[in-house]
């Protein structure tokens, strides 16, 4: 499969633009195509519609309205309705059925203008007259309201600001903000339009003791993997503030400063020379243009361009299987708002948060990531998630997805089989367990030995048919049984899942050093009405209940304990039948008080909020790309090094090294300075060795002259 044939599969890419494509949920959105519309869901077109079939596009929003993971004001947007008028469509589809969908098509009754009486109000219009005046001058006899006036003087004025022609100011905002008086009085006055736009960028330049010269490895492997093209071919406005942008985001993130904030440590009188711009970029600034960027939607096609390129990596290498490791991440939310909760493994309990689904290689190194604010379980995502990776690999790759016990339920395993998908999971507990001398077969996975068995397959009953068991005995004697689907051996899965905490190093990886869990946006949105929530009535209710039955317990062993005429006793028959009739009063109320509901119908209307992730995921695409790029640059040090484990905390001492710039016609020569010990500069010196070969080069020089890196050993 070449790259071209790989990246054209997956949705949205190099099919739509931001001027087509609106999007109201995960690989779901509306791309319109001069009249025609067409509905995509999961990546997979649903239905299409021209722009008069009123009935069919009520039809298929209506349908979409049905699904829980779709927010209605999206759906709204994205179809070209409003809110209101959506909600109207439900009231009636949910009172008459099907004869309450509307199918009438656009446009009114005859219009009362004719050519004549429009001729007449124009030559009003171009004396000067307003809509008033020219209502009043009609009279009666023309039998047109003054809102039919004011209509066609609005069409009139339209024609003609459309027809005079225009300069417009295409200002950058500036990198710098003044605070001195005089430049406080300055900006105060006007602004004139410029014909120009401004530059921030300039040509390379040659500088000496330029800080943070290190993070130029970085840039350069991150135009390597093709960020840098991906993010100009999915943004039309074509503005040289975003690789200043990017450069400055990626400066601060590869110098642990895990947000957009930490641009401010790249000012410096230098920071010209290093970001090749005119000045250090301000975080306000940098915050603008990202923010233009994730808006126009720019964003979600970054992410699926990367995705794109890697699988088209992993489609070449991978000639046999492509194994993924799918797993959920929980970032917690400690601010003001009213969130939704989510469980969090490492609590043990529900917090306040928004669940991430990552998905990535047997390396540990990220693929893609999807947002799910709403906190939906595993077995929600699979399917979607192996879908997409369907579409991005090819109909002809094997995959293979591991996923712990939180997927593992008969329907969900049963769905993935018959999609042709191959998967290994953890069975849930119970299950049958083996003496130790039915493990017949050992294996060494990770210099440990593990018993293995596999016999008889696993019924997911109700006619889902079977998957293979495999039982495996560990190191410290505690059987565990895989369920999997698929050709590879037992013992090539056993290592799979194994190796399956990679991820969750990552993870912790991701969060300390590229700051995963950062929210990176503050603004907030309010949830719909409709919005199906957990109630919290019913988890008071059901807390309630617990607490009841756990004093009628507490009563009841207390008065096992008690002999007849103790004092002790009338006391805790008393708290038994307290405890009892509160469950009589709970039990009655259960009926009444419904586990879902309707946001509108709960106490947190109005109060229950969410941060919208088309900003995060622009920054979050970048830190995957950075931990990925970070890794491979490891991979090249880590063999050099003393202590190869410490490499990427090695590379982190080089991406803030100082140095020296070279720049020249043929090639840029950059001299590093890292602060490191005598075994970590030769080792540094033979890493630049290696990297000059890659022939790196800066994002943005159009000469693409290759680096030359190296690294002072004194």
């Amino acid at each position: 499969m070449t790259k071209a044939s790989a990246m054209m599969m997956l949705p949205a890419i190099g099919t739509t633009d931001k001027k087509q494509a609106c999007w109201f949920g995960p690989l779901s959105y509306v791309e319109r195509i001069g009249e025609k519309s067409r509905v995509f869901v999961g990546g997979r077109l649903v239905g299409e519609f021209w722009s008069e079939e009123r009935g069919i596009r009520n039809t298929l929003l209506l349908g979409l309205c049905k699904e829980r993971r779709f927010r209605k004001d999206k759906l709204a947007v994205a179809f070209g309705v409003s809110h209101e008028h959506l909600r109207k469509m439900r009231l009636r589809f949910d009172a008459d059925g099907e004869a309450g969908i509307s199918r009438r098509g656009p446009g009114g009754s005859k219009t009362k203008v004719g050519e004549k009486l429009r001729a007449r109000l124009h030559r009003m219009f171009e004396e000067g007259t307003g809509e008033r005046e020219a209502h009043r001058r009609l009279g009666r006899r023309a039998s047109v309201s003054r809102s039919t006036v004011r209509r066609v003087w609005m069409q009139w004025k339209e024609a003609r600001q459309a027809e005079r022609p225009r300069v417009e100011a295409v200002m950058e905002p500036e990198l710098f903000e003044e605070t001195t008086a005089a430049a406080s009085a300055e900006a105060a006055k006007p602004e004139m339009p410029s014909v120009e736009k401004e530059r921030v960028e300039e040509p390379v330049r040659s500088g000496r003791d330029v800080r943070h010269l290190g993070t130029w490895l970085m840039l350069g492997m991150l135009e390597r993997q093709g960020l840098y093209e991906a993010a100009r071919a999915t943004w039309e406005e074509k503005s040289d503030s975003l690789r200043v942008t990017l450069d400055a985001v990626i400066c601060a993130l590869s110098l642990g400063e895990r947000c957009v904030e930490g641009v401010r440590r790249l000012e410096a009188p230098d920071a010209g020379v290093l970001l090749r711009a005119k000045h250090a970029p301000s975080e306000s600034w940098v915050r603008r243009v990202l923010k233009r960027y994730a808006d126009e939607e720019a964003g979600s096609r970054l992410m699926l361009e990367m995705t794109a390129r890697q699988m088209a990596q992993t489609a070449a290498e991978e000639p046999d299987v492509a194994a993924y490791y799918v797993d959920n991440h929980l970032r917690r939310y400690t601010g003001k708002h009213t969130t939704r909760k989510g469980w969090r493994m490492q609590d043990k309990r529900v917090v306040y948060g928004a669940t991430d689904y990552y998905v990535h290689d047997e390396d540990g190194r990220a693929v893609f990531r999807f947002e799910a604010p709403d906190n939906a379980p595993l077995t929600e995502w699979l399917t979607p998630i192996t879908r997409f990776l369907r579409q991005g690999l090819g109909k002809d790759q094997r995959i293979l997805v591991a996923f712990d016990r939180a997927g593992a339920y008969p329907e969900q395993m049963a769905k993935l089989r018959d999609a042709g998908v191959e998967f290994v999971t953890y069975e849930r507990r119970p299950y049958p367990l083996l003496t130790s001398t039915e493990f017949t077969e050992t294996i060494d996975v990770g210099g440990e030995k593990y018993g293995l068995h596999e016999g008889h397959l696993h019924n997911l009953r109700e006619k889902r048919g079977r998957v293979r068991r495999i039982s495996v005995l560990t190191p410290d004697s505690h059987q565990v049984n895989l369920l999997a689907v698929g050709q590879e051996p037992a013992a090539r899965l056993v290592e799979i899942m194994t190796g399956r905490w990679v991820q969750e190093n990552a993870f912790k990886h991701g969060n300390e050093r590229w700051g995963i869990n950062q929210l990176d946006r503050h603004k907030v949105e309010h949830y719909s009405p409709e919005t199906v929530i957990p109630n919290p009535a019913r988890r008071r209710l059901e807390h309630a209940m617990l607490l009841a039955r756990h004093r009628e317990g507490e009563a009841r062993s207390l008065m096992a304990r008690l002999s007849e005429g103790d004092r002790r006793l009338e006391r805790a028959e008393r708290d038994l039948a307290k405890a009892l009739s509160d469950q009589e009063t709970l039990l009655s109320l259960r009926p009444n008080v419904p586990s879902h509901a309707p946001l509108s119908e709960t106490e947190l209307a109005g109060q229950l909020v969410y941060h919208p992730g088309e900003y995060k995921s622009v920054i979050d695409t970048l830190r995957i790309a950075c931990a990925n790029a970070e890794s491979d640059l490891a991979l090249e040090l880590a063999p050099q090094l003393r202590r190869p484990k410490e490499a990427k905390k090695a590379l982190a001492n080089l991406f803030a090294a100082p140095g020296r710039v070279r720049a020249s016609g043929d090639a840029i020569r950059v001299s590093l300075s890292p602060a490191a010990t005598n075994d970590e500069r030769e080792a540094f010196a033979g890493f630049c060795k290696t990297i000059n070969h890659w022939n790196l080069a800066l994002p943005g020089d159009p000469a693409r002259r290759p680096l030359r890196f190296q690294s002072q050993l004194s």
